[in-house]
């Protein structure tokens, strides 16, 4: 498929089949997100993958209990996979000790936290990676705190989430959310060039 089609295929999913997702469809999309660009190719992501009865456990500790008793998207909790996009600065601040690189301080004088935006980076390929193998996704914030879900999770410390991804096959009463109605800004309002 190509990057354009795959691109415009690409949409938040809301229901699932319950049906697993083959090991290398996973790791064919999972892999593609190593490719994401990274500040000093420090690659300071991970993802943990969860499947089957770990998905239930994932809900228990990230969703409160009566969504669980009423979800607005039952479907939703029928989603095979669930991963989870962990950030971490460690990578970023050992990276560039190193002697091509200026020192530990320039990480601290970042305008913006690059492991944050270069997980996102990765996170997007995913997302198109899932979407070229025909699988739904939906990525959503955590409501909880992450600590104790990272700590039943074994991650180790430093790492943070950026949010959550349910995928799967999407099941046949998955429906637009109503915020896709809204028409995409034209190119016009988006883009100014040599000034605003």
């Amino acid at each position: 498929m190509e990057l354009d089609a795959v691109i415009s295929r690409r949409r938040m999913c809301r229901s699932f089949l319950d049906r697993p997702v083959a090991a290398e469809v996973l790791d064919r999309a999972l892999a593609l997100a190593t490719h994401a660009p990274s500040a000093g190719n420090a690659q300071g992501w991970a993802f943990v993958v969860l499947e089957g009865h770990e998905t239930a456990e994932f809900w228990r500790l990230v969703a409160d209990p009566s969504w669980l008793e009423h979800p607005d998207h039952p479907g939703l909790l029928s989603a095979p996979v669930v991963v989870l996009p962990l950030a971490s600065r460690q990578p970023y601040l050992e990276r560039y000790s190193g002697p091509d690189k200026a020192g530990p301080q320039v990480v601290e004088a970042w305008p913006v936290p690059y492991w944050l935006v270069d997980t996102a980076f990765a996170t997007m390929l995913f997302l198109l990676g899932l979407a070229q193998e025909g699988l739904g996704a939906l990525f959503f914030s955590l409501h909880k705190p992450a600590e104790p879900l990272l700590a039943h999770l074994g991650a180790p410390d430093g790492w943070e989430p950026i949010g959550a991804i349910a995928l799967g096959w999407p099941g046949p009463d998955d429906r637009p959310s109503t915020s896709s109605r809204r028409p995409r800004r034209p190119l016009s309002e988006v883009v100014h060039r040599g000034r605003w």
